[in-house]
C-alpha cells in the first residue's frame, strides 16, 4: 500500500525522552503498528501511514496520550516534504521575547501594554489598533533605548539558530515577516541569516519615539500577502512552503501554507493550525520535514 503520511513524535530536545516503545504503545492504542523510524536520539521518531489509515486516525486523541509525556504527534503529509520556502514569525516565535513589552518596562508600563498585547495575540481585539494603542504610549521613549533592548533582552528560542543554518544549507529560501518593528527584524534576520524579511517601523522624532507608527502597518493580512507574492515569486506550489507562528495575526499566512506550523501558541491558533508544536523547540520543524540529526547544519 503506498505511504501517503507519517506521522511525527517530536519533545523537547532538551529533555530528549522519546523511545520507540513509547510511540510504538501509543501507535498501539491506535490499532496501527508502523515501524518506526528515529530523526533524533530521544527526541523525533516517525511511522509511515496509508491515506486510509490516515483518514481515521484520531490526531486529537493520539496527541492526548503523548502529552502526558509533554511530546508532540502531528501528521504530515509525503507531498513535497522538504519545504523550499519557510516564512517565520518572529517575536515569541524565532525569538522569545514581545521587544513592545520590553520597551514598556523601562517606562514601568509593561503590564498595562502586555496585557494588550496578549489580548491581541489571542485574537480578542484587532492587531492593528491594538499596535497603535501601544506605541501611542512609549511616546517620548529615547531612541538608544531600542538598542539597549537588543542587547540586554532579545534571546533566541531554541532551535531557531539549527533551523534557519540546515534550511538554508538544503537550498530553502527562509524570510521574518513580524508585525513588530525593523529595528529589531533587520537584526534577527542578519543574525541568523534569513534572505529577507519584512516588519512595522517606528517614527521617530529628534532622537526619541513620537509614539506612532509607520503606514502601512504589516499584520495579518500583511503576512499571508508576502507568503503568497514569495510562493509566486520562486514558482513554488502551496505545498512546497511553510508557515510558522504563534499569534492570531499568524493565522492567516498558517492556514496558506503547505506546512502551517503553531509554535508554542495561544489556544486559538493551536485549535486551528493542522500542525502543532508546544512541547519542542525549533528543530520540530526540521522533524516534520524528515530531517534527522546528522543533516543538521550549524
Amino acid at each position: 500500500m503506498t505511504v501517503t503520511h507519517h506521522i511525527v513524535f517530536t519533545c523537547d530536545p532538551a529533555q530528549a525522552s522519546l523511545t520507540s516503545d513509547i510511540c510504538a504503545d501509543w501507535l498501539t492504542k491506535h490499532d496501527l503498528a508502523p515501524a518506526l523510524r528515529e530523526l533524533g536520539p530521544g527526541k523525533a521518531f516517525e511511522a509511515d501511514v496509508t491515506a486510509a489509515q490516515a483518514h481515521g486516525l484520531d490526531v486529537a486523541q493520539l496527541s492526548h496520550h503523548a502529552a502526558m509525556h509533554q511530546a508532540d504527534v502531528n501528521l504530515v503529509s509525503t507531498t513535497n516534504r522538504r519545504k523550499e520556502l519557510l516564512v517565520a514569525d518572529m517575536e515569541s516565535t524565532i525569538i522569545e521575547q514581545e521587544c513592545l513589552d520590553e520597551l514598556a518596562e523601562l517606562l514601568n508600563l509593561r503590564p498595562q501594554i502586555a496585557d494588550i498585547t496578549e489580548r491581541a495575540m489571542r485574537g480578542e481585539i484587532e492587531f492593528e489598533p491594538a499596535l497603535r494603542e501601544r506605541v501611542a504610549l512609549l511616546k517620548g521613549l529615547p531612541e538608544e533605548t531600542l538598542a539597549q533592548i537588543y542587547e540586554e533582552k532579545v534571546t533566541l528560542m531554541p532551535g531557531a539558530e539549527t533551523l534557519i543554518s540546515t534550511m538554508n544549507a538544503h537550498g530553502a529560501v527562509c524570510a521574518l515577516v513580524s508585525g513588530g518593528f525593523s529595528y529589531y527584524a533587520e537584526k534577527i534576520a542578519d543574525w541568523l541569516g534569513f534572505d529577507r524579511w519584512r516588519s512595522n517601523t517606528l517614527t521617530i522624532v529628534g532622537g526619541a519615539l513620537d509614539g506612532t507608527v509607520g503606514d502601512p502597518i504589516l499584520g495579518r493580512d500583511a503576512k499571508a500577502e508576502f507568503l503568497q507574492k514569495w510562493q509566486q515569486e520562486m514558482d513554488l506550489t502551496q505545498d512546497a512552503t511553510l508557515a510558522v507562528g504563534d499569534g492570531s495575526n499568524d493565522l492567516a499566512m498558517i492556514g496558506l501554507a503547505g506546512f502551517g506550523v503553531a509554535f508554542r501558541a495561544k489556544p486559538l491558533v493551536a485549535e486551528a493550525a493542522a500542525i502543532s508544536i508546544t512541547y519542542g523547540d525549533l528543530t520540530g520543524l526540521l522533524y516534520l520535514q524528515g530531517f534527522t540529526d546528522s543533516e543538521f547544519a550549524g
